[in-house]
């Protein structure tokens, strides 16, 4: 944090930071004891439903909305007791709409961002201009310089609002779904931006409706729903599929984005939650999916026998399952035949997903219930106890007849007490 916003006491204090703030619009409760904090040097992502909070939090941390109850803080300072001016040349924002409807040029409106830093009859100087010219180069805008805004698109308008923000200049950067408007190089470009401006020292707060993106970009986030905070800190700890499904209502797998050091989360179907045990035999992309799929509807998933580093094995090592592996191209040895087999004969059922091959013959052989995945390259199994379906009807098919075991029980029950 530069000298220039340092606590008064001289001790570092977090930039930007809420705490138990409620506001209530009407009747309607719209935010409910909700706290964060933005340290200097950091992108916070705010993260939710449609409905959640996220634009009435951002007005209250740049203070055009005041909170029935709580505190906002900024560089330690209430903002409550900053003037207008005061709180514009601390924090930057950008809006979520972007509508501008007078015949300003891009350089006109990013010029606006320097008015916190003039007195009423200032005149933007060499440095002001100075400042507007690396704002806009810095937003990819500089080439629509002297353009009216109104004749770019809405993905341009953005990042003209993205540089007149920049052009002010403040410690701390609000921005409303930054991404909403621009296809995913500029959106990607956008959140590197902020990231860049972040390891500069700013401090950025987004709503951002793309989880993936806020995953990959923000160094913690707040997850927002029903106008609570239902978890906070590293993307990691905050996406995990039973956090999203009680934020969002919805089924998710969340495991790993390819080379980042970020959860990537994959919507899927809603389903019936199984609570069985499943041991899928097959190997690439197609079991892979299969084991995704179960393991997000609730099963207990276990592979083999696969080799070490295929897609099958990857993924069911990055799931937490019980994965039988032997190295490729070695064969397999009695003791992972025989471990596999155990895991087959104990589960509720086996999905076959690829070509079984001798390797897996016996391990089949020993399922109580087989179910073999309808697609390119996977071998019907040939066996009274098997049956042909589609990945989305197997999980349907297992829901189904779990639901139909525990009826049962439930008869059976009531007969046993009427006897």
């Amino acid at each position: 944090m530069s000298d220039r916003w340092q606590a008064h006491d001289g001790q570092s204090v977090p930039m930007l930071s809420a705490e138990d703030i409620s506001v209530s619009l009407g009747d309607t409760e719209i935010l409910s004891n909700v706290s964060l904090t933005a340290e200097c040097g950091s992108v916070v992502g705010l993260v939710g439903p449609n409905g959640a909070g996220k634009t009435t939090t951002l007005r209250l941390l740049r203070a055009t909305l005041s909170p029935d109850c709580g505190t906002v803080r900024v560089a330690g300072d209430p903002i409550e007791g900053l003037s207008s001016k005061q709180v514009s040349q601390r924090v930057a924002s950008t809006p979520q709409a972007t509508t501008l409807s007078f015949e300003f040029t891009v350089r006109q409106t990013v010029e606006m961002g320097r008015t916190p830093h003039l007195s009423r009859f200032d005149r933007a100087d060499s440095g002001d201009r100075e400042i507007v010219e690396a704002a806009m180069e810095r937003a990819d805008v500089a080439r629509f310089a002297d353009r009216p805004v109104t004749s770019l698109s809405g993905g341009e308008r953005q990042r003209v609002l993205l540089a007149r923000a920049l052009a002010q200049d403040t410690p701390v950067l609000l921005l409303d779904e930054p991404t909403s408007n621009l296809d995913i190089n500029h959106a990607v470009n956008t959140l590197e931006l902020v990231a860049g401006l972040a390891r500069e020292g700013k401090t950025a707060v987004a709503a951002i409706h793309d989880l993936n993106l806020a995953a990959r970009y923000c160094d913690e986030l707040v997850l927002l729903a029903d106008g609570e905070v239902r978890a906070a800190g590293e993307p990691g700890e905050v996406l995990q599929t039973p956090t999203l499904r009680d934020a969002f209502d919805a089924t998710t797998l969340v495991t790993g984005q390819p080379g980042a050091d970020a959860p990537l989360v994959t919507p899927l179907p809603d389903c019936e939650p199984v609570d069985q045990a499943i041991h899928v035999v097959g190997t690439g992309r197609q079991a892979a999916a299969a084991v995704a799929r179960l393991v997000a509807s609730g099963a207990t998933v276990s592979v083999g026998v696969v080799p070490s580093g295929d897609a099958a094995a990857e993924r069911a090592r990055e799931l937490g399952c019980e994965n039988v592996t032997v190295p490729p191209f070695a064969g397999v040895d009695d003791n992972s035949r025989q471990r596999a087999t155990e895991l087959a004969r104990a589960a509720d059922a086996v999905v076959v997903a690829d070509d079984v091959g001798d390797a897996n013959e016996s391990v089949v052989a020993a399922a109580e219930r087989v179910v073999t995945l309808a697609g390119e390259g996977v071998s019907v199994v040939k066996s009274t106890r098997a049956t042909v379906a589609t990945l989305p009807d197997v999980v349907s098919g297992l829901a189904t007849r779990q639901r139909q075991a525990s009826d049962d029980r439930r008869v059976e029950s009531r007969e046993q007490q009427d006897r």
